[in-house]
């Protein structure tokens, strides 16, 4: 059965960091296992070098970012832009649910401004809804299991949806302490620092994750520097009360109540 054991899955090199290692960082603190999954290579973020170079060059700035943020490291299983809803690729994310076991589990917006991010997030929902299933069969084959599991989504790079609706965080994680470490581990992916460098401006991408960090933080009214999430529904994966976050961060998890009442009312 699963204890403190935390994935994160992004679709792309670099993803994590920017939506998500503050809170893997508060986990570390917090006594949890943490994994590290990327679903696509990265062989698309150059406009320097070919595929393979780039995908070679992103996996090891991905691992080196991985080893920064204290988590274990697990494989891509396809390219840029080929993240795709099919069987084979699920069956490859559900054989990582099933090794890892996973009490918590973070991921993307299933609203984004990128196919990648929202199929990424759609694969990773059903692959660990697949973790009790025996006749569902991963590749390669792993063993079922059934214990508890709770989703969050991360925010995105806009803060809004791709039809430019703004998204409203369910809790906020206080990823203060950890910002500095935060922004070592998206150092780490130095292809993309020059990349979009030369392209936007200096230093541009860690300059868009501490403003993104910085305007959740003011939305929270509490917080210097934030992450925001919100808590898949629980039909499937785990009790209806449970919010493992909350257990683990104390004090630097804020839950957004108005956010809260806001969902009474469907009810």
């Amino acid at each position: 059965m699963p204890n403190k054991v935390a994935i994160a899955i992004g679709a792309h090199p670099d993803d994590i960091e920017f939506y998500m290692a503050g809170t893997l960082l508060l986990l570390k603190q917090a006594g949890y296992q943490m994994h590290y999954m990327t679903v696509a290579s990265g062989n698309c973020g150059s406009a320097e070098y070919n595929g393979a170079m780039t995908r070679s060059i992103r996996n090891t700035e991905a691992r080196a970012a991985a080893k920064i943020v204290g988590a274990t490291f697990h494989p891509c299983i396809t390219d840029d832009l080929e993240v795709m809803y099919n069987l084979g690729q699920l069956r490859a994310l559900s054989a990582i649910i099933r090794e890892v076991k996973p009490k918590i589990v973070l991921t993307h917006s299933p609203q984004d401004y990128m196919e990648d991010h929202m199929t990424t997030s759609r694969l990773a929902v059903t692959a660990a809804f697949t973790r009790g299933m025996p006749n569902f069969k991963t590749a390669p084959a792993r063993p079922t299991a059934d214990y508890e599991v709770t989703i969050y989504h991360a925010m995105t790079n806009s803060l809004c949806d791709q039809l430019r609706r703004r998204i409203i965080p369910g809790a906020f994680v206080n990823t203060t302490q950890v910002h500095k470490t935060q922004l070592e581990a998206l150092a780490a992916h130095k292809s993309q620092q020059h990349w979009l460098d030369v392209s936007q401006g200096m230093n541009s991408y860690l300059l868009a994750m501490e403003d993104m960090a910085l305007a959740v933080g003011r939305m929270s009214k509490r917080f210097k520097y934030a992450e925001g999430w919100r808590r898949h529904l629980h039909i499937g994966y785990c009790g209806p009360d449970a919010d493992p976050l909350a257990e683990a961060l104390g004090k630097n998890y804020l839950l957004n109540q108005a956010y809260e009442r806001s969902l009474q009312k469907g009810f």
